[in-house]
């Protein structure tokens, strides 16, 4: 399968991405994309691709999909100036507070949604995965709102680390099943998903969490996570009188980001940078970093890039934070990389704890460890770009990461005759 993308080539796919043109009627964003499903899945994907673009563009559904994310998640959500940072970084920075929805997360944008189309499709359950739990909560959250049971299936290794969000989700009523093969993180979670789903594809709906899988998937991710880069251009017009120099997401299956970023793209004016996971370093295993050295290949159903060894296995990722440990990433994100509309760059585990604790002190934000490699790619950009306008993306507050973060970065028992 050919993935090269050449300039004319480039110029004319953003043009068709800014002007709803792509996917295509095959699911497609040029050479990446598509539906590469099991066969019993294909008629149930084919339905929901049908009802996707009935409901999203029916005025009723999204009247009240947007009641709802005002009302209860609690949208627009803030567009911070981190003053702090700011001076530190030599930078007009600006926070997207994610963080501040409804779960604590951005995550909670696209499950509302989908848990509403659930609904409507007549579903009589819904399937999850989740990595850093983020998913998992906004997810067993909207299923309590709209009233339909739902299973979560979460990695044994994620487990251990987002342990408050396990809790979470099963006092929000949502049955969570460990995973203990493969790599026991988010892709085996996304891996036993599936299966599940092949067992009962009429009657469960499978409400994926990034903008990853077969389509309609990545579609259907980007038009509800979209609302996050609507409201930051309206509101950085409003707020500094003129448009983000750039704007900086983490990525690892790039929801987030793909709701930051794509609102803006026919903003000639506005760069894009997405952060991935450096994990220890470069090597192979040791790190998430998929657009800086993974190569095409097929993965949950869509045409991407992905990280694999010499033999074609996929493989095993790192990183310190749950949410982006994950070897592939979203077709959208594939082929604004190849035709240069958005830069991406890794941030390594030690360069975002620095940058966790640098918000934390200079903002009283704790972010999530997945939004602090935002922030350490933002920092690097700041260094080489001084005096211009940021937007960073804060996808999630860090209390989820607490049981990581003991682990390293030690508190200070402070005695009681110090306490004065």
């Amino acid at each position: 399968m050919e993935s090269e993308v050449d300039k004319q080539q480039g110029a004319d796919l953003l043009a068709r991405l800014i002007g709803n043109e792509l996917p295509d009627e095959h699911g497609r964003y040029g050479p990446f994309g598509g539906c590469y499903a099991p066969e019993t899945l294909v008629p149930a994907l084919a339905r929901l691709a049908e009802n996707v673009y009935r409901y999203l563009d029916d005025d009723n559904f999204m009247a009240h999909l947007d009641s709802q994310l005002r009302g209860w998640v609690g949208r627009p959500t803030p567009l911070t100036h981190a003053a702090g940072l700011s001076e530190r970084w030599g930078a007009a920075v600006f926070l997207k507070r994610e963080d501040l929805a409804h779960t604590g997360a951005h995550k909670i944008n696209n499950a509302l949604g989908q848990a509403l189309l659930a609904r409507e499709m007549g579903a009589k359950r819904v399937i999850a995965e989740t990595g850093a739990g983020q998913h998992g909560v906004a997810t067993a959250a909207a299923c309590a709102r709209v009233g339909i049971p739902c299973t979560v299936y979460m990695g044994a290794v994620d487990i251990q680390r987002q342990a408050p969000n396990v809790d979470r989700m099963y006092q929000l009523g949502a049955k969570v099943v460990p995973v203990e093969t493969g790599d026991r993180t988010l892709r085996a979670a996304i891996d036993e998903a599936f299966r599940n789903w092949v067992a009962d594809p009429e009657g469960s709906y499978y409400l994926l969490g990034s903008a990853v899988g077969p389509h309609p998937y990545p579609y259907l991710v980007q038009r509800l996570q979209s609302v996050i880069g609507t409201e930051v251009r309206e509101q950085m017009l409003s707020i500094a009188g003129d448009l983000p120099d750039i704007a900086v997401a983490c990525v690892g299956g790039g929801s987030n980001a793909i709701g930051l970023f794509h609102p803006m793209l026919a903003d000639e004016s506005v760069e894009f940078l997405g952060v991935e996971a450096g994990g220890y370093g470069p090597g192979l295993g040791d790190n998430s970093a998929t657009l800086a050295a993974g190569e095409p290949g097929v993965l949950h159903g869509s045409y991407s890039v992905l990280l694999y060894d010499d033999n074609g296995q996929i493989q095993e990722t790192h990183s310190i934070s749950a949410g982006l440990d994950y070897p592939g990433v979203g077709p959208e994100h594939s082929l604004l990389k190849a035709i240069g509309r958005v830069s991406y760059v890794t941030a390594t585990d030690d360069s975002a704890l620095s940058a966790l604790q640098e918000c934390c002190a200079a903002e009283g934000i704790l972010p999530a460890l997945e939004s602090a490699h935002a922030f350490a790619g933002a920092r690097d950009w700041a260094q080489q770009n001084p005096g211009k306008r940021i937007v960073i993306g804060l996808s999630g507050r860090g209390d989820k990461d607490m049981p990581t973060l003991s682990q390293h970065i030690p508190t200070p028992i402070v005695a009681s005759g110090d306490a004065a």
